[in-house]
């Protein structure tokens, strides 16, 4: 049984949302937030991004770039941009892109079942990023992104679903990056909160950081007020998607250097576990095959045959197999983590930069990888194990500010 909530969110008004809308935070480089809200002042960026409100030089205190998220959002809703949707309602949330599409629900979550451990996550979370994110949403007093979240599909929800696309959609809005969203809004709430009740585990798919953060936002606000009732910041908005529908990109790996060895070194060290073959083709076609770019030449690097297929489903990824066999014993990236020598090119970087960062010198190699499946994430989430960090890039991106939770 999985518990959902009906939200009361600001939303965009009428015709606001391709200007408001924006992917989300954490998928943008400085420079192109600067150009973004720049060029749009009413980008959702400014909320989420507000450090990059200041100016190169200013230098801001942590509590001025909280104010000023707080001021952005502030004006977005006194000048009417966002408004208030204040009927209780679920929002049916589908992404089309590339002839393929996939349909979801947003609705508000509960963190006792994330603490408990039936949403379950497959992944690490940093520290300083779930505090910053934590003193975000307290200092708003709103969850300003959708949690990516997934379920086996049952044959009730898809029935829901496959309803509600049939009325009017309060958003229809077609991007520059090919992705078309599309939101309707549905007050049919008891049917929905029904239909999940048949659902036993709900995964994350994306949002390790945003779900840990409003965990404990939740007991920061408990705890200014004890004996409060149950609120809003007892659940956390989320995007819930049937599992079977999504997409996962690879998440590719470059390190800076070699480690001390040369590109004949490399080579030779690799062939005492690879079969090692130059090629053009940058993308492996099959799982436990890894393309490697070095030197200004593509590599097709296959496990040997007779190497055993790993039976645990954390160390059978193909992720798992760079980092166990290459990364750590080779380039001596022991912890990826933590080590500066690493960068993590997701999704629609693709392969083009894998190879501009080798053949601009900031990389020494890349590493193009077989994506994870969704089989891989929910094997490892069953078996409550942890992949490495940044395996699963997932495309298309849920966009922020369609509907902001308040708390």
């Amino acid at each position: 049984m999985s518990e959902i909530k009906p939200l009361t969110p600001y939303r965009p008004a009428a015709g606001r949302d391709g200007e408001v809308t924006c992917l989300p935070f954490d998928v943008f480089y400085r420079a192109e937030v600067h150009e973004i809200i720049a060029e749009n002042p009413n980008s959702f960026l400014r909320v989420t991004r507000s450090e990059n409100d200041f100016s190169d030089d200013a230098n801001p205190t942590r509590d001025e770039i909280l104010a000023r998220a707080k001021d952005n959002l502030d004006r977005l809703i006194r000048e009417g941009i966002l408004i208030h949707d204040t009927e209780p309602a679920f929002y049916v949330y589908r992404l089309e892109s590339n002839g393929s599409s996939q349909t979801g629900v947003v609705a508000g979550c509960s963190l006792e079942e994330y603490k408990g451990g039936r949403i379950k996550r497959h992944e690490k979370t940093q520290p300083d990023k779930v505090a910053d994110r934590t003193q975000h949403i307290v200092h708003l007093r709103a969850q300003t992104g959708l949690i990516f979240l997934a379920f086996r599909g049952t044959a009730k929800i898809r029935k829901l679903l496959q309803k509600a696309v049939l009325s009017q959609p309060i958003y229809d809005l077609g991007c520059d990056t090919g992705v078309t969203h599309t939101i309707w809004k549905c007050t049919n709430t008891c049917d929905w909160i029904e239909a999940f009740e048949e659902v036993p585990t709900i995964y994350i798919a994306d949002g390790h950081h945003r779900l840990e953060s409003a965990l404990r936002a939740r007991d920061i606000l408990r705890a200014e007020d004890p004996n409060g009732q149950d609120g809003q910041f007892d659940h956390v908005m989320a995007g819930l998607f049937p599992a079977e529908d999504l997409t996962i990109l690879a998440y590719n790996r470059a390190v800076e250097d070699l480690n001390g060895l040369t590109e004949t070194d490399l080579l030779a060290k690799l062939t005492e576990s690879f079969d090692v073959q130059e090629t053009t083709d940058t993308t492996p076609a099959r799982h436990g095959e890894i393309a490697m770019y070095t030197g200004g030449k593509w590599y097709k690097l296959t496990r040997r045959n007779g190497a055993a297929e790993p039976s645990d489903p954390v160390d059978r990824l193909d992720v798992s197999i760079l980092q166990n066999e290459i990364l750590a014993p080779i380039l001596g990236i022991h912890d990826p983590r933590t080590d500066k020598r690493i960068q993590f090119v997701g999704g629609q970087r693709g392969v083009t930069e894998l190879e501009r960062l080798v053949d601009s010198g900031e990389a020494a190699v890349a590493f193009s990888l077989f994506a994870t499946t969704m089989d891989d994430l929910l094997a490892v989430s069953d078996a409550d194990e942890i992949m490495p960090p940044k395996s699963t890039w997932f495309e298309p991106k849920l966009r922020d500010g369609f509907l902001v939770n308040p708390i």
